[in-house]
């Protein structure tokens, strides 16, 4: 583990610092450590803490699961061991949430968080309070604390919309910006950003933002610029798309599941991680959520999972999948489940107590259901003897992203044969009959193998919108590689689907779902915010 990494991860263990925050946007104090008080022994330490913020992003109530459960991929019911919460996760899946769903406002605070704290130390930078370490620059961490900056307004502007625009230490409580403020502030950052940022990837630059890391964001911003300010920019997001193929850097990996070992600090793929650490910095438990508490014994894990968990697939995604996709097994845990041992099998606690653990596909609907219903993740390793948090880093973007990216700007500008072979190169691995891999333009361009529609009781009793999806076959692409990884709400929105189409219990409910609403609390603590 690289120095910078410890520090990141050392970081994020005081508590306060990554609670919940006050949202009045003014200078906010988060822990009794502050610029007055506190004198930083180098740029590393001070940086640390806004690379640390990101991984509080990653909870069942927060950033992470308000990607995947509002969209059609996932859903997190409730079921006999509990799970209702108030109605929390349910709303989500329904897009019925409000202004005081506790998701909006963690997803708010720690954006917001990293926000302030990315202001604070580009001013300590700037001011030179904080001195660079020997042989860097100080353009250059500046530089690159603009890009993590920048990265943190990206999420804003794509989860909310219109929201306060704030780049200094101030005392005025914010008014809003317009999305497109925000949109053009982000691009004008990276653009002037990363000439400064250093060409080194590998160990020394993992989980910190390098000059590809920066296009490979500033590639996802043009990719979905027709949905924050309606204008296409499919050949800006091909040209910064370009540059990180051609830099040579990165490669896909030649088996699929080794871009999410415990161990992934060093794979080819990965662009930009969020780093995790068992015993340094937690955050990611993505297991306590979606497995059931017998899967404990299924890799003799230290901790239980919750109940018998409740994130789990929507069974109409899980349907369009070829089954000669090893995605399919690699993503989703299915079928009978065994202990360690590979032989004594696991037994349910709730209504099939004592009987044989198999997780079946079917669900009755997206708001309640039997314990064993639903596959569950099986896309991130657990470890042997795993604990609470997980120590596999996140790969936010990675190598098989950008190539999909490149591809869909070839094949929204007329040419789908040239994106179909980077395609087939991403899904090569992942069949063993090569014929299989193969995938044509208009295969892309056609119609989605999803079945949309409401389910009531196993049963698709309305199929609502059904309408053509133009690019459809080319969104399911999209699911099929990066399920569980914090895209599928973005890539629906794209395609059109998210607030026009119904599947399992959701039905649409108008087209400002799209953003959420900025949280009551936030609304509350400063009158300018409506």
């Amino acid at each position: 583990m690289t120095r910078f990494k410890k520090c990141i991860l050392a970081l994020a263990l005081a508590p306060s610092m990554l609670g919940a925050c006050n949202s009045d946007l003014n200078e906010i104090v988060y822990s009794d450590v502050t610029e007055q008080n506190y004198t930083y022994d180098n740029a590393t330490t001070a940086m640390g803490i806004v690379y640390a913020n990101m991984r509080s992003l990653f909870g069942h109530t927060n950033f992470y699961m308000a990607q995947e459960t509002t969209s059609d991929e996932l859903v997190m019911p409730a079921n006999p061991s509990g799970w209702d919460d108030g109605g929390i996760f349910k709303r989500m899946h329904l897009h019925t949430w409000n202004s005081e769903n506790p998701q909006l406002l963690n997803m708010w605070n720690i954006l917001y968080r990293g926000v302030t704290n990315s202001n604070r130390v580009i001013a300590q930078l700037e001011s030179g309070k904080v001195p660079p370490p020997t042989g860097v620059t100080k353009e250059s961490l500046i530089a690159e604390m603009r890009a993590a900056r920048a990265f943190f307004y990206w999420l804003i502007c794509d989860n909310f919309g219109d929201a306060p625009l704030v780049t200094t230490i101030g005392t005025e409580l914010p008014e809003k910006a317009t999305r497109k403020n925000i949109y053009d502030f982000i691009v004008t950052e990276l653009n002037e950003a990363i000439p400064d940022l250093s060409k080194t990837n590998g160990t020394a630059m993992h989980g910190r933002f390098n000059e590809w890391a920066a296009r490979a964001l500033l590639a996802n911003i043009y990719l979905n610029a027709k949905v924050y300010v309606g204008e296409d920019k499919w050949g800006d997001c091909l040209t910064q798309c370009n540059e990180i193929i051609n830099s040579g850097k990165y490669s896909l990996e030649d088996n699929f599941r080794d871009v999410f070992r415990t161990q992934n600090e060093n794979s080819p793929e990965i662009v930009f991680a969020i780093p995790f650490d068992e015993n340094r910095g937690g955050g990611f438990f993505v297991d306590m959520f979606s497995w059931h508490a017998a899967l404990r014994d299924k890799r003799a894990m230290q901790i239980t999972p919750w109940g018998s968990g409740s994130a789990m697939g929507v069974p109409q995604f899980i349907d369009t999948y070829d089954p000669a996709d090893k995605r399919l097994g690699d993503t989703w845990l299915m079928g009978q489940q065994f202990a360690l041992d590979g032989t004594t099998p696991l037994k349910g606690s709730y209504d099939i107590a004592g009987q044989n653990l198999v997780f079946t596909k079917n669900l009755p609907d997206g708001l309640f259901t039997g314990e064993a219903e639903g596959y569950r993740m099986n896309k991130f390793e657990i470890k042997i003897g795993a604990r609470f948090d997980l120590s596999n880093d996140f790969p936010f973007f990675r190598y098989a992203q950008v190539l999909m990216m490149k591809a869909e700007c070839m094949m929204r500008t007329g040419d789908a044969d040239g994106a179909a072979l980077l395609v087939t190169d991403v899904r090569r691995r992942s069949f063993t009959d090569p014929v299989k891999a193969n995938v044509s333009g208009a295969a892309l361009t056609g119609n989605t193998r999803y079945q949309y529609g409401y389910v009531e009781n196993y049963q698709l009793v309305d199929p609502g919108n059904t309408a053509v999806v133009p690019f459809g076959g080319f969104m399911d692409e999209l699911g099929w590689e990066f399920a569980w990884e914090a895209q599928r709400r973005r890539d629906n929105i794209r395609f059109g689907v998210y607030t026009t189409k119904s599947w399992l219990s959701h039905k649409p409910q108008g087209a400002d779902r799209a953003t959420f609403m900025i949280p009551q609390v936030a609304v509350n603590a400063n009158p300018k915010l409506k």
